[in-house]
């Protein structure tokens, strides 16, 4: 199984573009952001593998495994007061005919209660082709400013 050739890409992802011409897998990333920036649970449904094997951590919901796990974070942030919007950025792709990994940056605002945090989380997503489509099966990002992370667990969790 060989890897493909990668290198650091640097344009965006943000869940709006349109491409004809872009992989698979690329567009397999669009689709999640498009679906986390515009609250759409049947899309990141879509996007998840709904397996019991599938898990994410992030700072804000810890290590989730099975997909009703982790569909509960995303039902209780999407129908929530909060305003989001995060982009996937300083990212590399590396990918085989069975799986694909995305390693890079998340940059982004989290708004509720008159409280604003500017988001910077380094993100991993793990997807393996399932049926002939691309699922993601993994997700772990996390916060490396203490302050930042401890201003972003206030404002989403209250504590």
């Amino acid at each position: 199984m060989k890897m493909e050739e990668y290198s650091v890409i640097d344009v965006p992802i943000t869940g709006a573009e349109r491409c004809a011409l872009c992989g698979d897998a690329y567009m397999s990333l669009v689709q999640f952001y498009r679906a986390f920036n515009s609250r759409d649970l049947s899309l990141m449904q879509a996007n998840w593998h709904e397996g019991d094997d599938v898990a994410m951590d992030n700072p804000i919901g810890g290590i989730k495994r099975g997909w009703n796990e982790i569909r509960q974070v995303y039902e209780k942030l999407f129908n929530g007061p909060a305003k989001f919007y995060v982009e996937f950025y300083d990212y590399s792709l590396h990918e085989t005919p069975e799986m694909f990994y995305a390693v890079g940056r998340e940059r982004g605002r989290f708004e509720r209660g008159g409280v604003t945090v500017d988001l910077a989380i380094r993100t991993s997503r793990i997807f393996r082709r399932i049926d002939g489509a691309w699922q993601q099966v993994h997700h772990h990002g996390s916060i490396d400013d203490p302050d930042l992370l401890a201003r972003y667990q206030q404002a989403v969790l209250g504590r």
